[in-house]
């Protein structure tokens, strides 16, 4: 279903999520106090706008409380990130998510109101160090601090040819298969009686050091 998203701040990590909500076809609304960034998205997003989100009033009149995400992406000025995100809460914003450059920002951005905070790139950074000392994770997306949602490949021998029952994930390592990758082809909804063979990519739900702690377990 479309939803509708307002991106403030139009550096590098808010133009990214603004193609990548656009290549979705969700509704996007760009925003930017500077006139470069938004004009390099006016063919890209539904709406673009200079303004300095620092303005209530600005809010006020983009409406900002009927958005179904408001994605604060300011990051050069902390100043301006935080009062935004206040802001924006204050006018009724629903969902804030709000990028931040170090702990203490985000703490702060949590105190005023922010839904979610995240950190692109510190994340990134785990993200690259775990692929690097991982040997078959192939992708993954972090749910939480705890969970994890991973792409494993099967290399390990007595892992293969048997079923979802007989290798038995879920008690073994408490993880949940949601999908199985056989070559080309991807079965989403594996079932009990479903065989895993070599080189399949098996999607697996679970905590992220049961994750670890299977790809330990399979030899290399």
């Amino acid at each position: 279903m479309k939803k509708s998203f307002a991106v403030l701040g139009l550096g590098r990590f808010g133009q990214s999520v603004v193609e990548t909500l656009a290549e979705t076809h969700q509704d996007v609304l760009a925003v930017d106090v500077q006139e470069q960034p938004v004009n390099e998205m006016t063919e890209i997003a539904t709406q673009t706008l200079v303004a300095d989100t620092r303005d209530e009033e600005v809010l006020r009149e983009l409406n900002i409380d009927t958005f179904d995400y408001v994605i604060v992406g300011i990051g050069n000025n902390m100043e301006a990130s935080i009062l935004t995100t206040m802001l924006a809460k204050e006018l009724g914003a629903e969902k804030v998510i709000a990028k931040a450059e170090t702990s203490d920002h985000g703490r702060v951005l949590k105190r005023v109101g922010a839904d979610q905070v995240i950190f692109p790139e510190r994340d990134m950074g785990h993200s690259i160090v775990r692929k690097l000392l991982s040997n078959h994770i192939l992708n993954f997306i972090d749910l939480s601090d705890k969970y994890t949602l991973a792409e494993v490949v099967i290399t390990d021998p007595t892992f293969v040819n048997q079923n979802l029952i007989q290798l038995n994930l879920r008690k073994r390592f408490d993880l949940t298969i949601i999908a199985i990758q056989h070559d080309q082809k991807i079965n989403i909804s594996p079932q009990p009686t479903d065989m895993v063979m070599l080189h399949d990519v098996l999607t697996v739900v679970g905590p992220i050091e049961h994750v670890e702690a299977l790809d330990e377990a399979l030899k290399k």
